[in-house]
C-alpha cells in the first residue's frame, strides 16, 4: 500500500536508491518540501528489471537492494559509480547464498553483482562476523522472504534503524540478547512517518557552538537513536550544556 515520507533528504545516495526501486516497478513521487510517496508493491509484487539497477555511490542503497532482490524470482544486476565498485560485498554475498539465492561477482566480491533470486528463500541463523547494521539489515530484509524465522546474532549492538522501521510498517520484530529474528511472509502495511534528521550530521553544529564564546544553538528534529548518540554522551563529559527538548518517538 501508500506510504508518504517527510523529512526526506534529497542526497545522491537517496536519489539513486528511489531510481533503482522505480527500475523494479515501485513508484515513488518526490515532491518539495522533502515530502515523499511511495506506492508499495508488496514482498513479492517487484518486477524484473530490463537493464542493470545502478546505485551511484550508495552502498547502503546496494546492500539493502541486493537483499530484497535475493528473495524475488528474476535476475538482476547491480552496479554502482567507480567508487562503489571498489567496495567488496562478500559480507552480504555469504549470508544471501546461505538462504538460496545465486549471486555472481567480480573478483574478490566486488560489484556489479548478478543475483538470480529465489522465492521464497531459506531462513538461517546468521552470526556476524563483525557487527555491521548494514549485514544484518540485508540479512533481516532478505528473511522478510524467507521460509520461518530467520535470525540475525551480532557481537556488539548496531544501530538499530532497520529492527525500528519493521515494527512501524507493522513486523513483528524480536530482538533480546543480540539476536534480532523476523518470521517470513509477515504483512506489511503502508504508513505515514517522518525522517528524523541526522545525529552525524548535526554533531558538527554542536561542536561548533560549543566552541563559539556565548553561543546558543537550537537543532530541531533530530535522531537521538541511542546507537547513534556516542558524541552526545562525550560532549556532555566534557561539561557541554546539552538539552533535550520535546523527547519523541516516531514511526
Amino acid at each position: 500500500g501508500p506510504s508518504e515520507v517527510t523529512g526526506l533528504l534529497k542526497g545522491d545516495d537517496v536519489l539513486a536508491t528511489a531510481r533503482a526501486l522505480g527500475r523494479v516497478g515501485v513508484k515513488i513521487d518526490i515532491t518539495e518540501g522533502e515530502r515523499c510517496r511511495v506506492q508499495g508493491q508488496g514482498l513479492t509484487g517487484l518486477t524484473p528489471p530490463i537493464a542493470p539497477l545502478d546505485l551511484g555511490n550508495s552502498g547502503t542503497g546496494f546492500r539493502l537492494l541486493s537483499a530484497v532482490l535475493a528473495g524475488q524470482p528474476f535476475a538482476s544486476t547491480l552496479t554502482g559509480d567507480h567508487s562503489l565498485r571498489k567496495r567488496p560485498m562478500t559480507r552480504i554475498i555469504d549470508p544471501l547464498t546461505l538462504m538460496g539465492a545465486t549471486i555472481n561477482s567480480g573478483k574478490g566480491g566486488y560489484p556489479p553483482l548478478n543475483i538470480l533470486g529465489r522465492y521464497p528463500l531459506s531462513s538461517i541463523e546468521y552470526e556476524l562476523p563483525i557487527a555491521s547494521a548494514q549485514t544484518k539489515s540485508a540479512v533481516l530484509l532478505a528473511g522478510l522472504n524467507a521460509n520461518g524465522v530467520t535470525r540475525v546474532r551480532e557481537p556488539a549492538q548496531t544501530r538499530d534503524h532497520t529492527e525500528n522501521m519493521l515494527i512501524g510498517f507493522g513486523c513483528p520484530v524480536e530482538v533480546g540478547d543480540g539476536v534480532i529474528s523476523v518470521c517470513g511472509g509477515a504483512r506489511l502495511s503502508g504508513r505515514t512517518f517522518s525522517v528524523p534528521r541526522d545525529f552525524s550530521s548535526a554533531a558538527f553544529f554542536l561542536v561548533g557552538a560549543l566552541i563559539g564564546p556565548e553561543s546558543e544553538l537550537t537543532l530541531p528534529g533530530v535522531g537521538i537513536n541511542p546507537t547513534r548518540t556516542g558524541a552526545l554522551d562525550i560532549l556532555r563529559l566534557m561539561g557541554a550544556d546539552i538539552q533535550i527538548m520535546n523527547h519523541r518517538n516516531v514511526a
